[in-house]
């Protein structure tokens, strides 16, 4: 009896032994997959996830007038042949990106077979803008000068600021979150996760002047 359950008791650690050796490798194999994880994003350096096409129509008019006083009363009068005007097509091209370069670890939160990867901030910048001059329309009296390359250069910097107001409209930091998620997902399923075990998300949300500043610092 004593042989028997001395056997008993040595399988008995054998198999308690081994559990914890399993235990172990399955620790390490975790701890692992996140640093493996950080490395195939950071990868990714700067990854572009939105890209947009915008022509806008900037328009301007002008008319000389004759102001003055007359019997203490104030007059602004048109002059005839006076009137000139301008619409400027514009095409320019907003691209918003990822940043991955301080990607880390501390990104990462992991709870048991659920992740989530809490990403930087979206970047977004007007990478270009363009006149289309054969597209120029104008119309310039003959008693007015025509434009100028500075006016058309002033009237071209009114245009971009009028788009970059209009981007939190566009949905351009929307879509480089949604195509970033995209991005990822595959990689992280590829470490063993379950898309459905997979949460994606961003620091804050962006406001116009989040934006701007945002802009004004990538230049």
């Amino acid at each position: 009896m004593t042989i028997r359950y001395l056997s008993l008791y040595v399988l008995l650690l054998a198999l308690l032994s081994s559990c914890s050796n399993n235990k172990e490798k399955a620790g390490t194999n975790t701890l692992d997959t996140i640093p493996m994880m950080v490395m195939q994003i950071q990868k990714c350096s700067k990854l572009y996830a939105a890209e947009y096409h915008v022509r806008k129509i900037i328009t301007h008019d002008d008319q000389l007038k004759l102001d003055g006083t007359f019997m203490q009363q104030d007059f602004s009068i048109d002059l005839p042949l006076g009137k000139r005007k301008i619409a400027i097509p514009l095409d320019a091209t907003i691209k918003a990106y990822i940043d991955f370069g301080r990607f880390s670890k501390e990104n990462v939160i992991r709870k048991g077979d659920k992740i989530e990867l809490i990403l930087p901030d979206p970047q977004v910048t007007l990478t270009s803008t363009r006149i289309r001059h054969d597209e120029v329309k104008r119309y310039v009296s003959l008693t007015r000068r025509n434009f100028s390359d500075e006016e058309l250069t002033s009237y071209e910097r009114q245009g971009r600021q009028v788009i970059i107001n209009n981007i939190p409209r566009m949905g351009v930091v929307e879509t480089a979150r949604e195509n970033a998620a995209r991005t990822l997902i595959p990689i992280i399923t590829q470490m063993g996760f379950k898309e459905k075990d997979i949460t994606i998300t961003f620091r804050k949300d962006f406001s116009l002047e989040n934006l701007l500043k945002e802009m004004t610092s990538d230049k």
